[in-house]
């Protein structure tokens, strides 16, 4: 190809329209689904990372409060009180259900005293696991779109390249202008994948980094608890 040719290629590539929305509506109708697809994972990975950060943030704060609450020389009766009777959760809801398991016991008509730590040490265990489910809720969810939305993108633009070498050898031309638009709309499919991928690993690595410090902090006051509990059943057995 002489100077002449190469120059009339780069200036019809430069007149074509290859907007990030024209791409899109170039795109065949397969591209297109999984474009489609990757910007709903993506509006998805964000709205649960916008819920994510609200919770562990609510969570703390009330992990906080409680246990300025436990250490501030307050009965534990009262404390049982005050929250038995609205919703809690994280460790008030730890709290909660080890201070029932004691109540049932001694409050009972017959005061069962064997196995009560072990009864209460389970129940925590339970309380615990119950609260990790919850605030690992939805982080599948952006595991699968950080490990699988590349690929999908990749699809998106393997396919999209067939098309395009498709429609190269039809028309018989190989000029940039036929060339470029084909190549760039594939090459979208695969940058809306990272698009979607790569804020999704970052908040899982995150959001999971978070759940592992507040489990720790609940089984921490789980063995706290269990140890000021079993000193309790020592006295009055």
């Amino acid at each position: 190809m002489n100077p002449a040719d190469i120059a009339q290629s780069v200036l019809l590539a430069a007149s074509s329209d290859v907007s990030l929305f024209a791409l899109f509506l170039q795109a065949g109708w397969i591209v297109k689904a999984v474009m489609l697809g990757l910007v709903v994972c993506s509006v998805w990975v964000w709205a649960i990372a916008v819920d994510k950060i609200i919770l562990y943030s609510r969570t703390k704060k009330a992990m906080d409060r409680f246990e300025q609450a436990f250490w501030s020389g307050q009965s534990l009766e009262e404390l049982y009180r005050s929250l038995s009777s609205r919703p809690t959760h994280s460790m008030a809801a730890l709290f909660v259900a080890a201070m029932r398991e004691w109540k049932r016991s001694f409050e009972g008509q017959t005061r069962s005293f064997a196995g009560l730590q072990m009864r209460i040490e389970k129940v925590m265990d339970v309380t615990i696991a119950r609260e990790i489910e919850r605030l690992e809720r939805r982080l599948l969810v952006l595991a699968t779109v950080g490990s699988a939305g590349p690929f999908v993108g990749l699809f998106g633009t393997v396919w999209g390249i067939m098309t395009a070498f498709q429609s190269i050898a039809a028309s018989k031309n190989t000029s940039l202008a036929v060339v470029a638009p084909g190549i760039a709309e594939a090459l979208f499919a695969t940058a809306i994948g990272l698009i979607a991928a790569i804020p999704a690993t970052i908040f899982y690595n995150k959001f999971t980094s978070e759940v592992n410090k507040q489990a720790q902090r609940l089984e921490g006051f789980a063995d706290e608890f269990a140890a000021i509990l079993s000193r309790q059943i020592d006295e009055r057995a």
